[in-house]
């Protein structure tokens, strides 16, 4: 710190502390931060170490400092009185805030704080001899106008017994040490000159909120100067003008209210980020989304629907009105739907789970309700039953162009093709409004198939003409929705045992009874003829909340030969070894990865090739949302699965591999 910073922080302290004579000459010895000193235990052992909290309770409008004011305030000045041989470690400081007054930033506590530390008792303390600790603690307190120096006596007895701790007491002391710094784990660098310029580690796949580096080390940092941070990787650097080069510095970077990592950097060469260009990322990654959707109308659980709505069209003859208004309504359902799914999905993340694309078939109660959707389509596109097309609102087939919409872009979620990995493994570390609009191309890619039939007239007269054989096609468009509904079964299965999959199977055949009984009422004109549907219906849907998941019967054996399951810590040690790894993550309900397994890894091709270059082979299964998995596929940027890794001998970093294989994108890996 300059000279002349120097004097003007004592100038300002000096008014603050004239200011504040008369206040404090109106109502004598009156605090404004009520203070106690609390033990974790009131019985601990001879020789032992007890944690003790310093609480501090500040009046409305009223703020102690840290340990590091900033540019105006005092840290608080502790005077311990302790009995011979006992000693006390260093203060543990919560994150603290950041609050300016006239352009001076001060780190402070507005709300209560509590400082944690540890009391080093001495050998040989009798069982039941009282050890008197005393503490005199002198500090600063202020509101925005006025500062106030003020001082506590505080003391507590500690009564040598046994060690035991009140629950209620240990509860108390989690909390407060919640609410210090994390150690962040991995070392951090920083370069001075002029300007300083601070690389942290810290994972991409990671929401950040409002992050701040509140520097611990003084003479490093003008604390005034406005903070530039951004994000390089799987790190933050962090810009700001400096004012010294200190052989090190600590600090704490806070990443959210009361939140924050303890930082300690060393010397070295940090690159300046490269500046953000947050429109060509969110546009390239809107363009992946926007393909990946439009690819999902070729899987077997989206075709049939589009092919069933694109039918409809065709069979109406209705005007070129009536046919953009149901394409716009169809977009419409499939865009809301995706940002629906996406935004749970941020909302879920930012309460700190760990969770990918398709989160909710890691549920079985879920899995469940889709069994009995797509089921009740099958059956209904084999011609079991008959019933009306929605109508939500009016007549004229908008509502059910937007429930089919909506229909068509909830029973893709299982699927992960081309371009969505990269695209929505980018919107989970874009801002949310940008993430969204990601979400937003999802849906209108899926849609776009209709939503051109609607508008481009050619293409509608194309469609080939109305006649007997579209009942033979929508015939044959339930195979593909049976097998969706039988992979569903499977999955079921896979998360909730024989028992789970015989009560989806239950639930989807009492569906289909109903639905088949209404139509047959229907037909004869009784009064009355949706009750047995919505009853089957009803029951099927209640029926999930009965389905629970089987208890672990440990990993299941990989398809390919030799495969282990995927461990961080089983990858680290291979690595170590210096063997090649191919690392690939899958899940039970993600059709890309099982035609990725069947055509490409699990061939003799790939076992062979794999064999002779001793290449080892991990497999991560996602199917129930392991969130250790979830946070490892989120750090190579991907928002689910599949993800293909190779890491080569020697390698630093994974070589992330296509999310179509073939045999010979793997066999070439050890050519």
């Amino acid at each position: 710190m300059t000279p002349a910073r120097t004097l003007w922080r004592l100038v300002l302290i000096l008014f603050a502390l004239l200011g504040a004579l008369p206040v404090a000459a109106q109502v004598p010895g009156q605090r404004h931060v009520q203070m106690r000193i609390v033990a974790e235990s009131d019985a601990p052992a001879a020789g032992s170490r007890v944690a003790l909290a310093l609480v501090s309770v500040p009046d409305a409008g009223w703020h102690g400092y840290w340990q590091n004011p900033g540019a105006v305030g005092t840290q608080p000045r502790l005077d311990w009185t302790l009995p011979a041989g006992a000693s006390v470690g260093p203060l543990r400081y919560p994150v603290p805030e950041r609050l300016t007054v006239a352009g001076i930033m001060n780190y402070v506590y507005e709300r209560p704080w509590t400082i944690l530390t540890e009391l080093q008792l001495p050998d040989g303390v009798a069982k039941g001899a009282v050890v008197p600790v005393q503490l005199s603690i002198d500090y600063l307190v202020c509101t925005r106008e006025i500062c106030v120096p003020e001082k506590a006596e505080l003391a507590t007895e500690l009564t040598i017994g046994d060690g035991a701790i009140n629950p209620e007491r240990r509860a108390d002391f989690d909390g407060w040490r919640r609410a210090l710094p994390r150690p962040l784990g991995s070392p951090a660098l920083f370069q001075a000159g002029d300007t300083l310029r601070l690389r942290v580690p810290f994972p991409a796949s990671q929401a950040i909120g409002d992050p701040y580096f509140f520097p611990l080390t003084e003479s490093a940092v003008d604390y005034d100067a406005p903070q530039k941070i951004a994000r390089d990787g799987d790190a933050l650097v962090i810009e700001t003008k400096a004012t010294g080069k200190p052989a090190a510095i600590e600090g704490v970077l806070a990443t959210g209210p009361g939140k924050g990592f303890a930082i300690r950097a060393t010397p070295g060469t940090v690159a300046a980020a490269a500046e953000p260009a947050p429109i060509r990322t969110v546009l390239i990654a809107f363009a992946g989304a926007l393909l990946g959707g439009l690819l999902l109308n070729i899987m077997p659980c989206v075709f049939p629907i589009l092919s069933l709505k694109a039918l409809s069209l065709a069979r109406s003859g209705e005007s070129a009105v009536h046919a953009r208004a149901e394409g716009v309504a169809y977009t419409a359902g499939a865009v809301v739907t995706c940002m629906a799914l996406g935004g749970i999905l941020l909302a879920i993340r930012a309460a700190g789970v760990a969770a990918g694309w398709a989160f909710q078939l890691t549920d079985p109660r879920v899995v469940l309700l889709l069994l009995v959707l797509t089921g009740g389509i099958a059956l209904n596109l084999a011609g079991l039953f008959e019933l009306p097309t929605p109508q939500v609102g009016n007549r004229s087939g908008r509502g059910g162009a937007f429930a089919t919409g909506a229909l068509a872009a909830f029973v893709a979620t299982p699927c992960t093709g081309p371009f969505m990995g990269a695209a929505l493994g980018s919107a989970l570390v874009l801002p949310p409004v940008a993430a969204m609009a990601v979400f937003a191309g999802l849906g209108f890619g899926l849609a776009l198939p209709f939503l051109l039939l609607g508008f481009v007239p050619a293409l509608r007269r194309r469609l080939p003409k109305p006649g007997a054989w579209m009942d033979a096609f929508r015939k044959g468009l339930s195979v593909p929705m049976f097998l969706t509904a039988l992979a569903l079964a499977w999955i079921l299965g896979r998360q909730a045992g024989v028992d789970g999959m015989a009560m989806g199977l239950g639930a989807l055949l009492l569906a289909g009874l109903g639905l088949w009984w209404t139509g047959r009422r229907q037909m004869r004109g009784r009064d009355r003829a949706w009750w047995p549907g919505i009853v089957a219906l009803v029951l099927a849907v209640a029926s999930a909340a009965l389905v629970q998941r089987a208890p672990s019967a440990g990993a299941a054996t990989p398809g390919i030969a030799g495969a282990e399951s995927f461990s961080e810590a089983r990858l680290a040690a291979l690595r170590a070894e210096g063997k090649p790894v191919f690392a690939y993550f899958t899940a039970d309900w993600c059709l890309t990865c099982k035609v990725n397994e069947r055509a490409a890894i699990e061939t003799r091709a790939v076992a062979e090739a794999f064999g002779k270059g001793g290449v080892k082979v991990l497999v991560g299964d996602w199917t129930d949302g392991d969130p250790a998995l979830g946070r490892f596929i989120e750090a190579h940027n991907r928002a689910g699965v599949p993800l293909y890794l190779y890491y080569a001998p020697g390698s630093r970093e994974a070589r992330v591999l296509p999310q179509v294989l073939t045999p010979a994108t793997l066999t070439e890996l050890v050519s």
